[in-house]
């Protein structure tokens, strides 16, 4: 696999390529006020008790919402708790200074506050977490009572075979000095010395923040991982070639990082002598990939063997339409490549939120060998996907939590 580092705008695009073929696309919007993944310390600024949160001032210029089931608190006998067992404003009070991290990203978008979105806020929790190249930190409360027991580790829920999480979960609880610590699913086969070394990384870099974490003022701790860094740490489980880059700017945001977490991929970074490489895209041009690009900004897809899907976002979910060409193949042989492209067109378009698929019809026993291809396929997604299977209509719906904004709002109205 390749990665492509690029610019637009003047912000960061990175693109997997894996034969050819797109399979990858991390952006970095020119209008995104709040990245996910950031790291304030936040004002409580008012309660709203229909909707049991708080709205909070973030930085300054930027505010965030706090929904109780993200609250975490110490109680009067110092045990950590989560929130939903009393009403937010038994909690937090207006003028409460409070650790939050994004978990959604905010595009400054006019259309919001003409149609009221309630979505407008980027929501913000107070479990913070750092991530890694094979880890992620769960970082303890900062008033978290002193003599606590050992915080538990787990692996990643893209890991399903029980037998290979049991055997996981015995090695990351033998090390010494791990805990509270996320295996990520590229770390299945690694040695314990480079995941002790990232957990180091990971705990000093949060030293590092949480000292930040102080005074009456609001301010921005620690920007969320960028383009580059969501794609380096995603792709990680797959043998990188090269990391393609065509500015000096672009080389070192890729060393740094790469330094820190990833030294095996110092050798693969691969700065390219282009004639119009100050153009916006110029590498994907050299690469031959801006069509691949266009194309996620379509409302169909094309499948390699005959047929297509049509894909329809609306405000309340995405509808998606599998269509049969005119050849011979069964039902099941479309439904199955066109779960596979849908995987696909999910990820690289980022749609989140209700997917309803209206596939071919088929028996039961076809239905259950695509819930199989589709459970198989998913796992490629870095967001969290849940199947929920076959309504009584016979469409299949699943839901998708993203973490950045879907790509056509990124880039609305652009064209290439």
């Amino acid at each position: 696999m390749d990665i492509l580092i690029e610019e637009f705008e003047e912000n960061i695009w990175a693109v997997a390529l894996d034969k050819g073929q797109i399979e990858g696309v991390e952006v970095d919007p020119p209008h995104e006020t709040v990245r996910w993944g950031s790291i304030y310390w936040a004002k409580v600024a008012r309660i709203d008790a229909a909707r049991d949160a708080v709205f909070l001032n973030l930085d300054g210029d930027n505010s965030g919402v706090l929904y109780n089931r993200d609250v975490r608190y110490t109680n009067t006998e110092g045990k950590a708790c989560k929130g939903g067992d009393k009403p937010i404003g038994k909690i937090l009070t207006p003028g409460d200074m409070i650790a939050v991290q994004a978990k959604s990203a905010y595009l400054i978008n006019s259309e919001d506050e003409i149609w009221g979105k309630e979505d407008k806020t980027a929501q913000m929790s107070m479990d913070i977490t750092l991530p890694g190249r094979y880890l992620i930190y769960c970082t303890p409360q900062k008033n978290a009572a002193k003599g606590d027991a050992k915080r538990k580790n787990s692996i990643s829920s893209r890991i399903r075979d029980k037998k290979l999480r049991k055997q996981l979960e015995d090695m990351i609880n033998s090390i010494d000095d791990m805990d509270g610590f996320i295996l990520r699913s590229s770390a299945a086969d690694l040695q314990t010395e480079i995941l002790q070394r990232e957990a180091r990384v990971l705990k000093e870099m949060w030293q590092q923040v949480s000292q930040y974490f102080d005074g009456r003022e609001p301010a921005l701790i620690a920007l969320g991982p960028d383009a580059i860094q969501r794609t380096l740490g995603d792709k990680a489980i797959e043998p990188i070639e090269r990391i393609e880059v065509v500015t000096m700017d672009h080389f070192t945001q890729v060393e740094d990082w790469c330094c820190i977490f990833a030294p095996d991929l110092m050798t693969k970074i691969m700065p390219l002598e282009l004639d119009d490489a100050v153009k916006d895209l110029a590498l994907l041009e050299h690469r031959d990939i801006l069509g691949q690009i266009e194309s996620l900004f379509h409302d169909y897809a094309f499948l390699s063997h005959g047929g297509n899907l049509i894909i329809q976002e609306a405000a309340a979910l995405t509808a998606i339409d599998v269509n049969t060409s005119s050849d011979k193949r069964s039902n099941l042989s479309v439904n199955i490549e066109a779960a596979q492209e849908i995987a696909r067109q999910i990820r690289l378009r980022n749609i989140g939120g209700i997917i309803i698929i209206d596939f071919l019809k088929m028996n039961k026993t076809g239905e259950k060998a695509l819930l199989k291809e589709l459970n198989k396929v998913i796992n490629q997604d870095p967001c969290t996907i849940q199947i929920h299977g076959f309504t009584k209509l016979g469409l299949m719906e699943i839901t998708r939590k993203r973490r950045t904004p879907a790509l056509s709002e990124c880039f609305n109205g652009i064209t290439f």
